[in-house]
Protein backbone atom coordinates (compact mmCIF):
# COMPACT_ATOMS: atom_id res chain seq x y z
CA UNK A 1 0.00 0.00 0.00
CA UNK A 2 1.49 3.63 -0.93
CA UNK A 3 0.01 5.91 1.20
CA UNK A 4 0.00 9.45 -0.64
CA UNK A 5 -1.31 10.32 -4.06
CA UNK A 6 1.16 13.52 -4.75
CA UNK A 7 4.21 13.58 -6.36
CA UNK A 8 6.30 10.73 -4.85
CA UNK A 9 3.24 7.79 -4.44
CA UNK A 10 2.06 7.42 -7.88
CA UNK A 11 5.40 7.26 -9.45
CA UNK A 12 6.32 4.58 -6.53
CA UNK A 13 3.50 2.60 -7.22
CA UNK A 14 4.02 2.15 -10.85
CA UNK A 15 7.67 0.91 -10.54
CA UNK A 16 5.79 -1.41 -7.65
CA UNK A 17 3.41 -2.84 -10.55
CA UNK A 18 5.83 -3.11 -13.17
CA UNK A 19 8.02 -5.89 -10.41
CA UNK A 20 5.04 -7.60 -9.75
CA UNK A 21 3.64 -5.99 -7.01
CA UNK A 22 -0.26 -4.75 -6.35
CA UNK A 23 -0.11 -1.65 -4.81
CA UNK A 24 -3.11 0.47 -4.48
CA UNK A 25 -2.85 4.02 -3.64
CA UNK A 26 -4.71 6.20 -0.52
CA UNK A 27 -4.61 10.13 -0.63
CA UNK A 28 -6.69 11.82 2.07
CA UNK A 29 -7.57 14.77 -0.42
CA UNK A 30 -10.78 13.95 -2.50
CA UNK A 31 -9.25 14.51 -6.09
CA UNK A 32 -5.74 15.72 -7.48
CA UNK A 33 -5.25 19.40 -6.16
CA UNK A 34 -4.42 22.50 -7.47
CA UNK A 35 -2.00 23.16 -4.87
CA UNK A 36 1.60 24.45 -4.65
CA UNK A 37 3.38 26.27 -7.31
CA UNK A 38 5.82 24.52 -9.82
CA UNK A 39 9.22 22.82 -9.32
CA UNK A 40 12.12 21.94 -10.86
CA UNK A 41 12.85 18.34 -12.16
CA UNK A 42 17.03 17.69 -12.23
CA UNK A 43 18.51 15.15 -13.96
CA UNK A 44 19.03 12.93 -10.83
CA UNK A 45 15.28 12.59 -10.56
CA UNK A 46 14.70 12.75 -14.32
CA UNK A 47 17.40 9.68 -14.41
CA UNK A 48 14.69 7.62 -12.32
CA UNK A 49 12.00 9.19 -14.34
CA UNK A 50 13.33 7.77 -17.79
CA UNK A 51 13.23 4.29 -16.29
CA UNK A 52 9.45 4.32 -16.91
CA UNK A 53 8.97 3.80 -20.60
CA UNK A 54 7.45 7.10 -22.56
CA UNK A 55 7.08 9.37 -19.32
CA UNK A 56 9.78 11.51 -20.02
CA UNK A 57 8.30 12.79 -23.60
CA UNK A 58 5.11 13.64 -22.02
CA UNK A 59 6.03 16.19 -19.25
CA UNK A 60 4.29 19.17 -19.44
CA UNK A 61 6.74 22.24 -18.82
CA UNK A 62 9.72 23.76 -20.12
CA UNK A 63 13.62 23.72 -19.98
CA UNK A 64 15.75 26.84 -19.39
CA UNK A 65 18.85 27.64 -21.42
CA UNK A 66 20.53 30.01 -19.27
CA UNK A 67 21.20 30.15 -15.71
CA UNK A 68 21.53 33.94 -14.90
CA UNK A 69 22.32 35.29 -10.82
CA UNK A 70 22.02 39.14 -10.70
CA UNK A 71 22.33 41.68 -7.82
CA UNK A 72 19.58 45.12 -6.98
CA UNK A 73 21.15 46.83 -4.72
CA UNK A 74 21.00 50.74 -3.82
CA UNK A 75 19.44 51.31 -7.73
CA UNK A 76 22.55 49.12 -8.75
CA UNK A 77 21.79 46.38 -11.33
CA UNK A 78 24.66 43.73 -12.22
CA UNK A 79 25.09 40.18 -13.34
CA UNK A 80 26.79 37.97 -10.85
CA UNK A 81 26.68 34.70 -13.08
CA UNK A 82 25.49 33.76 -16.28
CA UNK A 83 25.95 30.23 -17.38
CA UNK A 84 24.71 27.46 -20.60
CA UNK A 85 22.00 25.15 -19.29
CA UNK A 86 20.54 24.61 -22.07
CA UNK A 87 19.11 21.07 -22.73
CA UNK A 88 21.95 19.99 -25.00
CA UNK A 89 24.08 21.24 -22.53
CA UNK A 90 22.80 19.42 -19.63
CA UNK A 91 22.00 16.20 -21.80
CA UNK A 92 25.72 16.30 -22.64
CA UNK A 93 26.82 16.82 -18.81
CA UNK A 94 24.54 14.52 -17.09
CA UNK A 95 22.25 12.77 -20.19
CA UNK A 96 18.96 15.19 -19.30
CA UNK A 97 18.15 18.52 -18.75
CA UNK A 98 16.28 20.53 -16.24
CA UNK A 99 12.36 20.92 -16.87
CA UNK A 100 10.23 23.31 -14.81
CA UNK A 101 6.80 21.85 -14.06
CA UNK A 102 3.90 23.18 -12.79
CA UNK A 103 2.85 20.66 -9.73
CA UNK A 104 -0.79 19.98 -10.31
CA UNK A 105 -0.12 19.66 -14.61
CA UNK A 106 2.39 17.05 -13.42
CA UNK A 107 0.33 15.82 -10.74
CA UNK A 108 -2.10 14.60 -13.30
CA UNK A 109 0.38 13.28 -15.68
CA UNK A 110 1.75 10.75 -12.99
CA UNK A 111 -1.90 9.87 -12.09
CA UNK A 112 -2.72 9.24 -15.36
CA UNK A 113 0.33 7.28 -16.08
CA UNK A 114 -0.69 4.93 -12.74
CA UNK A 115 -4.27 4.40 -13.85
CA UNK A 116 -3.00 2.98 -16.76
CA UNK A 117 -0.97 0.68 -15.20
CA UNK A 118 -3.73 -0.54 -13.81
CA UNK A 119 -2.97 0.77 -10.41
CA UNK A 120 -6.50 2.12 -8.17
CA UNK A 121 -6.08 5.22 -6.42
CA UNK A 122 -8.90 6.02 -3.38
CA UNK A 123 -9.13 9.71 -3.30
CA UNK A 124 -10.65 11.12 0.29
CA UNK A 125 -8.89 8.52 2.53
CA UNK A 126 -6.65 9.89 5.33
CA UNK A 127 -4.99 7.38 7.14
CA UNK A 128 -4.74 7.58 11.03
CA UNK A 129 -4.05 3.98 12.25
CA UNK A 130 -1.85 1.31 11.40
CA UNK A 131 -1.58 -1.88 13.24
CA UNK A 132 1.08 -4.52 12.43
CA UNK A 133 0.90 -8.02 12.85
CA UNK A 134 3.32 -10.98 11.57
CA UNK A 135 2.71 -10.65 8.26
CA UNK A 136 0.27 -7.59 7.42
CA UNK A 137 -0.86 -4.33 8.33
CA UNK A 138 -4.26 -3.14 8.45
CA UNK A 139 -4.74 0.47 7.87
CA UNK A 140 -7.75 2.51 9.28
CA UNK A 141 -9.07 5.58 7.35
CA UNK A 142 -10.59 8.72 8.87
CA UNK A 143 -14.21 7.50 7.04
CA UNK A 144 -14.20 4.12 9.14
CA UNK A 145 -12.45 2.37 5.76
CA UNK A 146 -9.80 -0.38 6.93
CA UNK A 147 -7.44 -2.15 4.50
CA UNK A 148 -4.74 -4.78 4.88
CA UNK A 149 -1.30 -4.96 2.56
CA UNK A 150 1.64 -7.02 3.26
CA UNK A 151 3.84 -3.14 3.85
CA UNK A 152 3.11 0.37 3.56
CA UNK A 153 5.16 3.00 2.14
CA UNK A 154 4.20 6.78 3.61
CA UNK A 155 4.43 8.97 0.61
CA UNK A 156 2.44 11.53 2.34
CA UNK A 157 4.54 14.59 2.14
CA UNK A 158 4.94 17.36 4.39
CA UNK A 159 2.31 16.89 7.11
CA UNK A 160 2.58 12.66 6.91
CA UNK A 161 0.11 10.99 8.98
CA UNK A 162 2.45 8.05 8.53
CA UNK A 163 5.27 9.71 9.88
CA UNK A 164 2.91 10.90 13.03
CA UNK A 165 1.45 7.30 13.30
CA UNK A 166 5.24 6.03 13.55
CA UNK A 167 6.93 8.53 15.40
CA UNK A 168 4.36 10.93 17.03
CA UNK A 169 3.69 14.42 16.68
CA UNK A 170 6.50 16.51 16.45
CA UNK A 171 7.25 20.31 16.70
CA UNK A 172 8.01 22.40 13.64
CA UNK A 173 10.12 25.49 14.90
CA UNK A 174 9.94 28.44 12.08
CA UNK A 175 13.27 29.38 10.86
CA UNK A 176 12.44 33.15 10.71
CA UNK A 177 12.02 32.97 6.50
CA UNK A 178 8.83 32.96 4.49
CA UNK A 179 7.98 32.50 0.75
CA UNK A 180 5.56 34.13 -1.33
CA UNK A 181 5.33 33.14 -5.05
CA UNK A 182 2.59 32.42 -8.24
CA UNK A 183 3.10 31.80 -12.20
CA UNK A 184 3.46 34.78 -14.19
CA UNK A 185 3.41 36.01 -18.29
CA UNK A 186 6.74 36.13 -19.43
CA UNK A 187 7.84 39.40 -18.47
CA UNK A 188 9.35 41.65 -21.51
CA UNK A 189 12.85 41.28 -19.97
CA UNK A 190 12.72 37.56 -19.99
CA UNK A 191 11.46 37.71 -23.98
CA UNK A 192 13.14 35.73 -25.95
CA UNK A 193 15.07 34.25 -23.26
CA UNK A 194 14.24 30.78 -21.31
CA UNK A 195 16.25 31.59 -17.88
CA UNK A 196 16.24 29.66 -14.48
CA UNK A 197 16.82 33.38 -12.82
CA UNK A 198 18.26 33.82 -9.19
CA UNK A 199 17.50 37.68 -8.11
CA UNK A 200 19.41 38.91 -5.22
CA UNK A 201 18.57 42.08 -3.36
CA UNK A 202 18.68 43.52 0.05
CA UNK A 203 16.46 41.31 2.65
CA UNK A 204 15.17 39.01 -0.47
CA UNK A 205 15.65 36.54 -3.11
CA UNK A 206 13.76 35.20 -5.97
CA UNK A 207 14.10 32.01 -7.89
CA UNK A 208 12.07 32.23 -11.27
CA UNK A 209 12.04 29.92 -14.28
CA UNK A 210 9.57 29.01 -17.50
CA UNK A 211 7.01 26.45 -17.12
CA UNK A 212 5.72 27.14 -20.48
CA UNK A 213 6.50 28.64 -23.70
CA UNK A 214 4.80 31.78 -22.52
CA UNK A 215 4.52 31.30 -18.58
CA UNK A 216 7.08 31.87 -15.85
CA UNK A 217 7.24 30.42 -11.86
CA UNK A 218 8.48 32.18 -8.87
CA UNK A 219 9.15 32.76 -5.57
CA UNK A 220 10.57 35.32 -3.05
CA UNK A 221 12.32 34.72 0.22
CA UNK A 222 12.32 37.33 2.77
CA UNK A 223 12.46 37.49 6.53
CA UNK A 224 9.37 37.75 7.83
CA UNK A 225 7.75 36.85 12.03
CA UNK A 226 5.74 33.95 12.33
CA UNK A 227 4.15 33.06 9.00
CA UNK A 228 1.54 29.90 8.65
CA UNK A 229 2.84 27.00 6.30
CA UNK A 230 -0.34 26.41 4.40
CA UNK A 231 0.79 27.33 1.21
CA UNK A 232 -3.08 28.92 0.62
CA UNK A 233 -3.31 31.57 -2.23
CA UNK A 234 -3.70 34.93 -1.11
CA UNK A 235 -6.69 36.78 -0.54
CA UNK A 236 -7.44 38.98 -3.83
CA UNK A 237 -6.94 42.24 -1.78
CA UNK A 238 -3.41 40.10 -0.02
CA UNK A 239 -2.50 39.71 -3.92
CA UNK A 240 -2.82 43.13 -5.11
CA UNK A 241 -0.55 44.39 -1.87
CA UNK A 242 1.85 42.19 -3.25
CA UNK A 243 1.81 43.19 -6.70
CA UNK A 244 1.62 46.67 -5.59
CA UNK A 245 4.25 46.54 -2.63
CA UNK A 246 8.15 47.71 -3.55
CA UNK A 247 8.85 44.73 -4.97
CA UNK A 248 7.31 45.50 -7.83
CA UNK A 249 10.19 48.00 -8.68
CA UNK A 250 12.50 45.36 -8.51
CA UNK A 251 14.61 44.71 -11.66
CA UNK A 252 16.25 42.04 -14.48
CA UNK A 253 12.25 41.63 -15.24
CA UNK A 254 11.80 40.39 -10.74
CA UNK A 255 9.71 43.28 -10.88
CA UNK A 256 7.23 42.45 -13.47
CA UNK A 257 6.62 39.16 -12.38
CA UNK A 258 5.33 40.60 -8.92
CA UNK A 259 2.72 42.87 -10.65
CA UNK A 260 1.42 40.48 -13.12
CA UNK A 261 1.56 37.61 -10.33
CA UNK A 262 -1.43 35.23 -10.50
CA UNK A 263 -2.80 32.89 -7.56
CA UNK A 264 -0.40 34.33 -5.48
CA UNK A 265 0.74 31.92 -2.13
CA UNK A 266 2.16 32.91 0.86
CA UNK A 267 4.07 30.34 3.30
CA UNK A 268 6.25 29.80 6.45
CA UNK A 269 9.53 27.55 6.17
CA UNK A 270 9.47 25.21 9.09
CA UNK A 271 12.24 23.03 10.59
CA UNK A 272 11.33 19.64 11.66
CA UNK A 273 13.63 17.20 13.86
CA UNK A 274 15.72 14.95 12.02
CA UNK A 275 14.25 11.16 12.01
CA UNK A 276 16.91 8.39 13.63
CA UNK A 277 15.29 5.95 11.26
CA UNK A 278 12.44 5.64 8.52
CA UNK A 279 11.02 2.68 9.28
CA UNK A 280 9.18 0.35 11.89
CA UNK A 281 7.95 -3.52 10.96
CA UNK A 282 6.65 -3.50 7.96
CA UNK A 283 5.71 0.54 7.67
CA UNK A 284 8.32 2.87 6.16
CA UNK A 285 8.62 6.65 5.28
CA UNK A 286 10.06 8.04 1.42
CA UNK A 287 10.34 11.67 0.14
CA UNK A 288 9.32 14.27 2.33
CA UNK A 289 7.60 12.22 4.75
CA UNK A 290 11.27 10.74 5.65
CA UNK A 291 13.11 14.14 4.76
CA UNK A 292 11.18 17.05 4.72
CA UNK A 293 13.61 19.86 3.63
CA UNK A 294 13.35 23.75 2.81
CA UNK A 295 12.79 24.50 -0.80
CA UNK A 296 16.38 26.07 -1.74
CA UNK A 297 18.19 23.27 -3.58
CA UNK A 298 15.05 22.52 -5.33
CA UNK A 299 15.67 18.82 -4.98
CA UNK A 300 12.59 17.75 -2.14
CA UNK A 301 10.72 15.75 -5.54
CA UNK A 302 14.21 14.90 -6.91
CA UNK A 303 15.27 12.57 -3.84
CA UNK A 304 11.96 11.60 -3.62
CA UNK A 305 12.68 10.23 -6.79
CA UNK A 306 15.84 8.41 -5.69
CA UNK A 307 14.51 7.11 -2.41
CA UNK A 308 11.86 5.01 -5.15
CA UNK A 309 14.91 4.05 -7.06
CA UNK A 310 16.91 2.59 -4.11
CA UNK A 311 13.51 1.62 -2.20
CA UNK A 312 12.87 -0.86 -5.44
CA UNK A 313 16.43 -1.95 -6.25
CA UNK A 314 16.57 -3.37 -2.69
CA UNK A 315 13.23 -5.01 -3.02
CA UNK A 316 14.35 -6.74 -6.76
CA UNK A 317 17.53 -7.73 -4.50
CA UNK A 318 16.52 -9.07 -1.49
CA UNK A 319 12.34 -10.73 -2.99
CA UNK A 320 13.54 -11.10 -6.74
CA UNK A 321 9.83 -12.77 -7.28
CA UNK A 322 7.68 -9.97 -5.52
CA UNK A 323 6.78 -12.70 -3.45
CA UNK A 324 4.95 -11.79 0.11
CA UNK A 325 7.52 -10.68 2.14
CA UNK A 326 8.75 -11.50 5.71
CA UNK A 327 9.06 -8.98 8.11
CA UNK A 328 12.70 -10.02 8.51
CA UNK A 329 12.85 -9.35 4.46
CA UNK A 330 10.87 -6.41 4.74
CA UNK A 331 13.48 -5.40 7.48
CA UNK A 332 16.87 -5.96 5.43
CA UNK A 333 15.21 -3.71 3.03
CA UNK A 334 14.66 -0.66 5.23
CA UNK A 335 17.93 -1.04 6.98
CA UNK A 336 19.78 -0.99 3.67
CA UNK A 337 17.46 1.83 2.12
CA UNK A 338 17.84 4.35 5.47
CA UNK A 339 21.58 3.70 5.70
CA UNK A 340 22.14 4.50 2.25
CA UNK A 341 19.85 7.72 2.06
CA UNK A 342 19.85 8.80 5.84
CA UNK A 343 23.11 10.51 5.80
CA UNK A 344 22.58 11.59 2.26
CA UNK A 345 19.23 13.55 2.77
CA UNK A 346 19.98 15.01 5.84
CA UNK A 347 23.39 16.89 4.37
CA UNK A 348 20.98 17.99 1.89
CA UNK A 349 18.57 19.43 4.07
CA UNK A 350 21.28 21.16 5.88
CA UNK A 351 22.61 22.52 2.77
CA UNK A 352 19.30 23.79 1.74
CA UNK A 353 18.78 25.77 4.70
CA UNK A 354 22.06 27.29 4.98
CA UNK A 355 21.58 28.31 0.95
CA UNK A 356 18.67 29.91 2.55
CA UNK A 357 20.23 31.53 5.43
CA UNK A 358 22.88 32.40 2.57
CA UNK A 359 20.92 34.55 0.22
CA UNK A 360 18.47 35.96 2.67
CA UNK A 361 21.02 38.77 4.04
CA UNK A 362 20.48 42.64 5.54
CA UNK A 363 22.06 45.59 5.02
CA UNK A 364 24.17 46.96 1.95
CA UNK A 365 27.49 46.25 2.70
CA UNK A 366 26.59 42.35 4.20
CA UNK A 367 24.58 42.39 0.26
CA UNK A 368 27.64 43.09 -1.29
CA UNK A 369 29.55 40.54 0.35
CA UNK A 370 27.14 38.06 -0.09
CA UNK A 371 27.35 38.97 -3.84
CA UNK A 372 31.17 38.97 -4.53
CA UNK A 373 30.93 35.58 -2.75
CA UNK A 374 28.15 34.04 -5.14
CA UNK A 375 30.90 35.63 -7.83
CA UNK A 376 33.72 33.25 -6.44
CA UNK A 377 32.02 30.07 -5.81
CA UNK A 378 31.13 30.21 -9.73
CA UNK A 379 34.64 29.60 -10.51
CA UNK A 380 35.07 26.93 -7.44
CA UNK A 381 36.17 23.66 -7.98
CA UNK A 382 34.85 22.31 -5.01
CA UNK A 383 31.59 23.52 -5.44
CA UNK A 384 31.19 22.42 -9.15
CA UNK A 385 32.26 18.92 -8.10
CA UNK A 386 29.51 19.13 -5.30
CA UNK A 387 26.86 20.23 -8.18
CA UNK A 388 27.78 17.51 -10.44
CA UNK A 389 28.05 14.26 -7.81
CA UNK A 390 24.44 15.68 -6.93
CA UNK A 391 22.84 15.54 -10.50
CA UNK A 392 24.37 12.55 -11.24
CA UNK A 393 22.90 10.44 -9.36
CA UNK A 394 21.25 8.27 -7.92
CA UNK A 395 22.62 5.70 -10.84
CA UNK A 396 25.08 4.63 -13.56
CA UNK A 397 24.08 1.40 -14.18
CA UNK A 398 20.34 0.66 -13.72
CA UNK A 399 20.23 -2.09 -11.06
CA UNK A 400 16.45 -2.08 -10.70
Amino acid sequence: MVVGAGIAGPVLAIFLKTKGYDPIVYERLPSPGEGGLSFLLQPNGLRVLSLIPGLLEQIPGHSPDRMIYCSSLDGKEDILVDNDISPDTMRERFGFPLIGVRRAEFQRLLIDTAEKHGIEIKWGHQAIEFEQSEDAVEVTFVNGIKDTASFVVGCDGLHSNTRIALFGKEKASFTGLAQFGGLSPTPPDLQGKFALVSHYGNGRHMVSYPVAEDKYSWAITTRETEVKEDWKIQHIEQQNEIRRGPLSDWGFGAGDLVKTGQKIVKYGLYDRPELKSWFKGRIVLLGDAAHPTSPHLGQGANQAFEDIYHIMRLLKKYNPSASQPSTELLSQVFIDYQVLRLSRTSELVRRARQQGEARVVEGIDACRVRDEKIRTESHDDAARMAYYELLSGPFKNNEM
